[in-house]
């Protein structure tokens, strides 16, 4: 049986996936990932501040998956609207 892996991107700040415009280029953008590598999409859902994806694979091939739509879609949003990152750790405190 197939390894089956469940993941999760939240955004730094607030909530930008309730803009539906926004929400879906980075769904668009998981299926395209997922179709260049690949690795079977099972599953995707989203809320106003995450994305959940349900991927055909071992965990670390996931997070691997992660890590790559993660920085595609930080890059393009930082580029879009001059803000970011969309995904990340919030800064310890004294290390900006």
């Amino acid at each position: 049986m197939a390894e089956i892996s469940t993941v999760r991107l939240r955004a730094l700040f607030g909530r930008p996936l309730a803009d539906a415009e926004l929400s879906e280029a980075v769904q668009v953008a998981a299926t395209q990932l997922a179709q260049r590598s690949g690795i079977v999409l099972h599953g995707m859902t989203t809320d106003a501040a995450s994305i959940t994806l349900t991927l055909g694979c071992d965990k670390l091939t996931a997070l691997g998956f992660l890590t790559e739509l993660r920085a595609t879609t930080n890059a393009w949003y930082e580029a879009k609207f001059e803000a970011g990152p969309l995904w990340g750790n919030m800064p310890e405190e004294g290390n900006t």
